[in-house]
C-alpha cells in the first residue's frame, strides 16, 4: 500500500482535487509538475501493482473494486411503455459503479486508445440536426486537444503504429512514442479477412507499455487486462502514469478513504471549501484557492446538486438547471463468435490457442457512413478482442442451456471443459455516438439514501433509437469479418442497455450559460475558482472510448488553471 506523503496544512493547498481518476489525476499530476501544492481526495483505497493480482472473484463477483451496493447504490428509471420506471439497484443487482479506487476506473480498462476525430467536433454542422437529439457543435476545435493527446501518449504511455487512412486524423508527430504491444497470432487472420473484404484493418494503439518507462514495467501478457488491474504498471492508469510521479514531487498529497460530500460557497458563489467524510465517517473540510472536480460524470453532477449554497440554491452551476442534464454513454453493439479448435487445421489451432498477446485491429472505414438507406451520418469504429480467459465469466454463461434451465453436474462440467479446452471466443466491439436527449439526466435520489444519509443519484437512461441503427450497421459489418476468418456460430448483438463504464456529460461545456454549465476552459459558468475534468464536460461523446480525450481535455485545464494564476 502507498502512504501519503508531505501532507500540508488545509489553508496551504493550492488546489483540491474530487477524484483521482484520467481527468483528476491529470490536473493533479500537471498543477504538481508546475510546482504546486495539491491535494486529491478520493473516496475508495489505495492499491499498488503488488495488490493487483489476477483473481477472478475480485474482478467479477465481489465488490473489491466498487462500493458495496448496500452502502452505496443508484436508482435507474426506464420507460416502461409511456411512463418511468425507476428501481434502486441494490433490487435489481445491475451495478453502476466502476473502478472506485485511487486511480479510477483508468486502472480496469483495456487501454484501448483513439483519439475524437475533426468530425466529432463539429457533429451539428456536419450533419444536421437529429429529432430528438440534443446534438450541438464543441466550443473547442480538434486542433486545441492535438497537443495535448500527442502528450498523452508521451506522458501516459501510449503503444502503436500509425497508418495511413481515410479518416486519420491530423497529427503533430509521425507516430506513438512506442512500438505495438505483442500481437496475437489471429491479428494476421483479421488482416486477411478484411484485405478480402475490401476493409482496412489497423494497428489499435493501446495505452499499454511495450517497453518499460521509467518506474513502470512493460507488457508481461498474462491473458487477464480488461477489468484487471495491471500487476506491472504497464497499463497506463491515472495513478500508475501520474499519481506516482505527482506524489514523488513531494507537491501532491492523495488522501484515500475521503468521501466528499459537498463543496461549500459563500455569498458571492465562490467556492470556499471542500467537506468530506474520512475512512472513520468523520466530518472533515478543506480549503484552497481553486477547486477541481473529477469523479466521474454520474457522481461529478450528484456532488454539484447536492452542493447547494446561497448564490446556488439548486446547486453548484445550475442556474439554469443544466447539471446532470445530456448525460451520455457509449452506443454500439458486438459480433461475436467461436474459433473450434477441432475444426482448424494443426497450425490455426496451435495459434487460436495463444493467450497472453493482444489482436490489436481496429477498423474505421465507417466513421462517416455514406450509404443509400441510411444517408450520410455519423459512424464509428470497429475493435476486435479474444474473450477473456475468466473461468468465472466462462463459467456463467455456460450455467444454462439453450431453453434457459439451469445446468448441473457433470452436464456443467462438460459444458464448460469445452468452451475452455476446444474453443476461443473472438469479439468485434462496435462503438457509435449516444446521443443526448432530453430524457438522459442525473437528479437526486431523495428517498434512496446511501450510509452517510445522503441522496443517491437517480439516472434515467433514454436511448435514442438512432444509436441503435447505427450500432447495427456497424456490428454487422464485423460480423463479416469473423465470418471470413473462419468463426462458428456469429452473431451480432445490439442493444440499448448503456455500458456504466462509458459514461460522458452531465456538466456540457460551450458559450452559453443558459445551454451548458462550463465554459470552454471548463470553468464552471459564474463559479472562476471551479473547473470540472472528468468526462462530464463532453457535449456528445464521440465513437471513441473516452480515456483518452479525458486525459488530453484534463492536461489542458491544468494549464488553464496555471494561467489563471493559482
Amino acid at each position: 500500500m502507498v502512504c501519503c506523503m508531505n501532507a500540508k496544512p488545509d489553508n496551504e493547498f493550492d488546489a483540491v482535487i474530487v477524484g483521482s481518476g484520467a481527468g483528476g489525476g491529470a490536473v493533479a499530476w500537471r498543477l504538481a509538475m508546475a510546482g504546486k501544492r495539491v491535494l486529491v481526495l478520493e473516496k475508495g483505497p489505495w492499491f499498488s501493482e503488488a495488490d493487483f493480482t489476477k483473481d477472478e472473484l475480485a474482478c467479477c463477483r465481489r465488490s473489491v473494486y466498487t462500493p458495496d451496493l448496500r452502502d452505496e447504490q443508484h436508482v435507474i428509471e426506464e420507460r416502461e411503455g409511456r411512463a418511468w420506471s425507476a428501481t434502486p439497484t441494490l433490487e435489481s443487482g445491475w451495478d453502476f459503479w466502476n473502478g472506485n479506487v485511487v486511480g479510477g476506473s483508468s486502472n480496469f480498462m483495456s487501454g484501448f486508445f483513439h483519439r475524437l476525430k475533426p468530425v466529432d467536433f463539429r457533429l451539428r454542422s456536419e450533419f444536421g440536426p437529429i429529432k430528438g437529439a440534443n446534438v450541438v457543435d464543441w466550443p473547442i476545435d480538434y486542433d486545441t486537444l492535438e497537443p495535448y493527446y500527442a502528450e498523452v501518449e508521451r506522458v501516459v504511455g501510449v503503444s502503436g503504429r500509425v497508418v495511413p487512412h481515410a479518416f486519420l486524423e491530423p497529427r503533430s508527430t509521425p507516430d506513438f512514442p512506442y512500438p505495438p504491444t505483442a500481437e496475437h497470432p489471429v491479428s494476421a487472420w483479421i488482416d486477411t479477412a478484411c484485405a478480402q473484404l475490401g476493409y482496412q484493418a489497423l494497428p489499435l494503439p493501446r495505452a499499454i507499455l511495450s517497453q518499460p518507462k521509467g518506474q513502470r514495467r512493460s507488457c508481461e501478457y498474462a491473458g487477464y487486462c480488461g477489468s484487471y488491474g495491471c500487476s506491472t504498471g504497464a497499463k497506463g492508469s491515472s495513478r500508475a502514469a501520474l499519481l506516482d510521479d505527482a506524489v514523488a514531487t513531494g507537491r501532491c498529497e492523495v488522501r484515500p478513504h475521503s468521501q466528499v460530500f459537498r463543496l461549500a460557497s459563500d455569498a458571492k458563489g465562490r467556492v470556499k471549501a471542500v467537506e468530506y467524510f474520512d475512512r472513520d465517517s468523520r466530518r472533515q473540510r478543506v480549503t484552497a484557492k481553486v477547486y477541481v472536480v473529477g469523479c466521474q460524470a454520474i457522481e461529478t453532477s450528484r456532488l454539484l446538486l447536492a452542493s447547494t449554497g446561497p448564490r446556488h440554491p439548486r446547486g453548484l452551476g445550475n442556474r439554469y438547471g443544466q447539471v446532470g442534464r445530456n448525460l451520455v454513454f457509449s452506443a454500439g453493439g458486438v459480433s461475436h463468435g467461436r474459433l473450434v479448435f477441432g475444426e482448424l487445421d494443426a497450425e490455426r489451432a496451435a495459434q487460436a490457442r495463444v493467450v497472453g498477446p493482444f489482436l490489436n485491429r481496429t477498423l474505421h472505414d465507417w466513421y462517416v457512413i455514406d450509404d443509400p438507406k441510411l444517408g450520410r451520418i455519423k459512424g464509428g469504429l470497429l475493435d476486435f478482442l479474444m474473450g477473456h480467459p475468466n473461468v468465472i465469466s466462462r463459467a456463467l454463461a455456460e450455467r444454462r442451456d439453450d431453453d434457459g434451465n439451469l445446468v448441473w453436474g457433470s452436464a456443467f462440467k462438460r459444458r464448460l471443459e469445452t468452451t475452455i479446452r476446444g474453443e476461443r471466443r473472438i469479439d468485434c466491439e462496435s462503438f457509435a455516438d449516444w446521443l443526448p436527449t432530453d430524457n438522459g439526466f442525473v437528479a437526486l435520489a431523495a428517498g434512496v439514501k446511501d450510509k452517510w444519509g445522503r441522496p443517491v443519484a437517480r439516472i434515467r437512461l433514454a436511448p435514442h433509437p438512432h444509436d441503435l441503427k447505427v450500432g447495427r450497421y456497424l456490428s454487422e459489418r464485423g460480423a463479416k469479418v469473423l465470418q471470413t476468418l473462419g468463426a462458428k456460430d456469429v452473431v451480432v448483438s445490439v442493444s440499448d442497455s448503456p455500458p456504466p463504464n462509458l459514461v460522458a456529460g452531465g456538466c456540457r461545456f460551450g458559450r452559453d450559460p443558459r445551454a451548458s454549465v462550463l465554459d470552454p476552459d471548463c470553468r464552471m459558468h459564474g463559479v472562476d475558482n471551479l473547473f470540472v475534468a472528468d468526462a462530464s464536460f463532453m457535449p456528445t461523446g464521440g465513437s471513441v472510448p473516452y480515456t483518452w480525450t479525458i486525459y488530453a481535455n484534463a492536461l489542458r485545464v491544468g494549464d488553464r488553471i496555471l494561467a489563471q494564476g493559482v
